[in-house]
């Protein structure tokens, strides 16, 4: 069911987005964008410009058939060209053929492009503006104007500014999109020159959205290029901008556009302007994490509300709080956006921030209990010797498991060897290893060979442990990260190695140190293991949540 929340959001991931660097989306992954951002609620979805290339237009024809809960699509394109008919240009004729219910038109409000870019008259520009809109009105299209570089003409000839968006309005656009394209602008920028443009225009400025999608409102469009598109967002709205248009992960040109992940929930938590259907927000730390896989691209951990560690606790005092009352050390609660509360535990942590985690495990621990105080002084004798727990999650659970007594020991590394190879000329260079690993009375030798020592014996000890634990077989390093813990030792120094691991349906962190690279890399993939395996085994006994 669609509705219309107070702030209508259109998200432009699949267009503006798609022009970051490093984004390629494959026409199946802009399908799976466009399935996600429906489920979050996203009340506009633009999708692309069918004018500019083969795959934009086969997408919108399987995009037709796809049925959309909460989001309607929406066609992007520009102006008629100069001196061309609105029937004759073969771009407008494509966005007709998209099928969208809305057409998001840009045109040009600062004089400069008018004259340098398009390198027509200033009276010109106006009517290729209004001709644009006109004919697509004609075509019972919605029409939204995205008034390019507005702010930048706005500075420099208002007036002209101001004519632009004067002939969208009066040829029928239904929203009029104000753009800061370079992202240079600022919120008092912003506010005062909303606030001139609703005036001029007569364009409501208080919510909610008008039911009938016909009568024309304010949006806001920014980029990131000082930091500041969230900051301009909120201005605008705060001006009278009803239409925010962003992308959900911040995907975009050069720095981005405004990011929705962290917009959104402050417009809804700190200002009350609901962006979402009911129940949508809770959603947006998953749905967000999920397009950034789609898209292959690593979030920023620390995102606002929606980052891995945007709830994270690490020093004592913050953990202490929090334990007591959240809003000691949280803005808002966690769960509100679908996140989680993340203890760190470390050297600095605290023994509350110890016990929190080690209750997962028992949960009688407290505070006061003698295997909180043991664990904190071992893990500050382990971390003034290079570990490191608070990335390692999993790790630190063996640990816990290990000082209470609570694991079994699954499988033994007897022996291994790695060999590496760099022959001369163009053959490949390889990595040879061999295990021998020990499961209850049962040996098992096996050999592989990798990209590298630490892929190879990575292969080679779940070839081994594959017989006795098949579940093994869909278990993947995802990620793997060496750092040198004391640089002034050069080569002798000791090496803390991070592995990530993941089996299709969740991920996981192990550590390892060691002088020798290959042995703190064995270490983490011995917790790895251990940790899939102990896992699984209480999901299937109901110990332990499904992922």
């Amino acid at each position: 069911m669609i509705n219309n929340p107070e702030i209508e959001i259109l998200d432009t991931t699949l267009r503006d987005g798609a022009q970051g660097e490093g984004i390629n989306f494959s026409l199946q992954d802009k399908i799976a964008v466009l399935k996600t951002l429906d489920e979050l609620g996203a009340a506009w979805i633009e999708a692309g410009n069918p004018g500019s290339n083969p795959k934009d237009m086969e997408f919108f024809h399987l995009a037709g058939d796809q049925k959309l809960e909460h989001s309607r699509l929406c066609a992007f394109g520009s102006t008629r060209k100069k001196n061309v008919k609105p029937a004759d240009d073969d771009q407008l004729l494509r966005l007709l053929e998209a099928g969208t219910e809305a057409v998001a038109i840009v045109g040009k409000s600062w004089d400069l492009h008018v004259r340098e870019v398009l390198r027509v008259s200033n009276e010109e520009n106006l009517a290729m503006i209004s001709d644009t809109v006109s004919f697509l009105k004609d075509k019972k299209k919605l029409v939204f104007f995205d008034a390019e570089h507005f702010f930048d003409g706005w500075i420099d000839d208002p007036e002209y500014a101001v004519a632009a968006l004067k002939a969208a309005a009066g040829a029928g656009a239904d929203r009029i999109v104000l753009c800061d394209t370079n992202g240079g602008a600022y919120p008092q920028l912003i506010e005062k020159s909303v606030r001139a443009v609703a005036a001029a225009l007569g364009l409501p400025q208080t919510p909610p959205v008008p039911a009938q999608q016909s009568v024309p409102f304010l949006g806001i469009h920014a980029h990131n290029d000082t930091d500041l598109a969230i900051a301009n967002t909120l201005a605008a709205v705060n001006a009278g901008c009803l239409h925010v248009q962003g992308t959900l992960a911040g995907f975009g040109e050069r720095c981005g556009n405004t990011c929705l992940a962290s917009l959104i929930p402050t417009l809804q938590l700190k200002f009350g302007r609901r962006c979402l259907p009911d129940g949508k927000l809770e959603l947006i730390t998953a749905q967000t994490r999920k397009l950034a896989e789609i898209a292959n691209v690593a979030l920023n951990t620390n995102m606002p509300y929606v980052g891995r560690h945007a709830f994270s606790h690490k020093g004592g005092m913050h953990a202490d709080g929090i334990l007591k009352n959240r809003r000691t050390f949280e803005h808002v609660d966690p769960s509100l956006v679908g996140n989680d509360r993340h203890f760190l535990v470390s050297e600095v942590g605290g023994r509350s921030a110890i016990a929190e985690r080690a209750r997962k495990i028992d949960p009688s621990i407290t505070k006061e209990s003698p295997v909180t105080a043991a664990l904190a002084e071992k893990l500050k004798s382990m971390e003034a010797e290079g570990w490191a727990f608070e990335g390692a999650d999993a790790s630190f659970e063996i640990l816990v498991r290990r000082s209470l007594g609570r694991i079994k020991e699954l499988f033994k590394i007897e022996a291994y060897r790695v060999v590496s190879e760099h022959p001369t000329g163009e053959t490949i260079a390889c990595s040879h290893a061999w295990v021998k690993v020990l499961v209850e009375d049962s040996h098992e030798i096996a050999a592989a060979e990798g990209n590298g020592p630490v892929h190879a014996m990575d292969s080679a000890l779940r070839r081994a442990l594959k017989h006795f634990f098949p579940e093994l077989e869909q278990v993947r390093l995802s990620d793997y990260k060496v750092r040198v813990i004391d640089g002034l030792a050069a080569t002798a120094s000791k090496v803390r190695v991070l592995i990530t691991s993941s089996d299709g349906k969740q991920s996981w962190t192990t550590v390892g140190v060691s002088g020798d690279i290959l042995e703190a890399s064995r270490i983490a993939l011995t917790d790895s293991i251990e940790y899939k395996l102990i896992t699984d085994m209480e999901r299937r006994l109901g110990l332990r949540a499904a992922s």
